[in-house]
């Protein structure tokens, strides 16, 4: 039987670390997002510097992939800034969704969703084609691989917990493998 106080998942404490870490995850992705649009330069001057390649090793095998064009560069950037305000959205819509207690499938979707989007953010984005297409890694002053690697993490952890708190716990007959009847 699945108890509907909370989000008919069976695991209440469960249910809620999903809504608290998605929560912290859309908190921390919206004010990411609000620092790029309110301090444009900032983050800017580091998808410049990482496109570029400028801070590199300059290995002429790999400055073929380097894009110079500040418009490309400023586009990619404005780019991620749309990334980064949408997952907010969409990871925000999903804990307003989860609190109502819809533990439901089309509720974990949509937080599936949001955090989705963090992890091809961080971990395609930054991780994969900025940390290696782009040579990241070599860079001592635009290098920002670790902290993709700890965002991609962290909100990996958060979709594992928003996965498991879908899972149905079984009914204490199935848990203890007796059927509740005495036998006598």
């Amino acid at each position: 039987m699945r108890n509907r106080g909370n989000g008919g998942t069976g695991s209440g404490g469960l249910s809620w670390a999903a809504v608290v870490l998605t929560g912290i995850v859309a908190l921390y992705i919206a004010l990411v997002a609000f620092g790029n649009i309110t301090d444009f330069g900032t983050n800017q001057a580091y998808v410049r510097h990482v496109l570029a390649m400028d801070t590199t090793f300059k290995d002429p095998d790999l400055m073929w992939r380097a894009i110079t064009s500040h418009s490309v560069q400023d586009a990619a950037y404005v780019g991620i800034i749309a990334w980064e305000s949408v997952a907010a959205l969409v990871a925000a819509t999903a804990v307003g969704v989860l609190r109502r207690g819809s533990g439901d499938a089309a509720a974990r979707r949509l937080a599936t969703t949001g955090l989705l989007m963090m992890m091809l953010l961080f971990g395609a984005g930054f991780w994969a084609i900025g940390g290696e297409w782009f040579a990241m890694w070599q860079s001592k002053a635009w290098n920002g691989v670790e902290a993709a690697v700890r965002n991609f993490l962290m909100t990996g952890v958060v979709l594992l917990v928003v996965q498991l708190s879908g899972k149905s716990a079984p009914a204490p007959a199935a848990r203890s493998g007796k059927s509740g009847k005495s036998g006598k």
